[in-house]
């Protein structure tokens, strides 16, 4: 197993000092906001093509817009009302609809659930847990269960006694975090 030091490496990930505002730093050691000349500072070989900034894919899929405005309300409806005050709303709400939008060629359900579950998880940590899927929005595995005869389930805020890959004695322990 290899052990990693804080501060020690640098790249895409960032270099894992602590600091989120110095990420973005370049292989030349310069910090930028500009996610593009970012990624392209860290291209394996400097004679692929560099990358270009997309357009916002709404405008590009004007067909989805709609859609994925409908789809992505969830973020600011009432479901969320316990959350909206300890959780800003507003850029996930953006960013749901924006990765709704790209979606376009399969994988949209994917795209919108995990955007809204981005915001449910943003939730749940700031301590406002929410029951937000359905069988009708991000399908949960109970919705398949037989009565009584359960073998999937869904915890929207985990559960700290339940065998889990983080959990494989399925031990009662408070440093177990809340993950759906």
């Amino acid at each position: 197993m290899v052990s990693i030091q804080q501060g020690q490496v640098c790249g895409l990930c960032g270099n894992y000092d602590g600091n989120s505002k110095n990420d973005f730093t370049t292989r030349s050691h310069e910090t930028v906001t500009d996610v593009v000349k970012f990624g392209n500072s860290w291209k394996a070989k400097f004679s692929c093509v560099d990358a270009n900034t997309t357009g916002d894919p709404c405008s590009s899929n004007p067909y989805r817009e709609a859609w994925s405005q409908k789809q992505c309300s969830i973020i600011s409806s009432v479901t969320f009302q316990e959350c909206h005050w300890k959780v800003d709303p507003h850029p996930y709400y953006d960013s749901c609809v924006r990765d709704s939008c790209a979606c376009d060629t399969g994988g949209d359900c994917d795209c919108l659930c995990t955007a809204v579950a981005a915001y449910a998880k943003a939730c749940t940590e700031a301590g406002a847990c929410v029951r937000w899927r359905t069988p009708k929005l991000c399908i949960f595995c109970d919705y398949y269960n037989v009565p009584d005869g359960c073998e999937w389930h869904y915890k929207p805020c985990g559960a700290n006694c339940m065998k889990t890959c983080r959990n494989p004695s399925g031990n009662c322990s408070s440093l177990i975090t809340a993950v759906e």
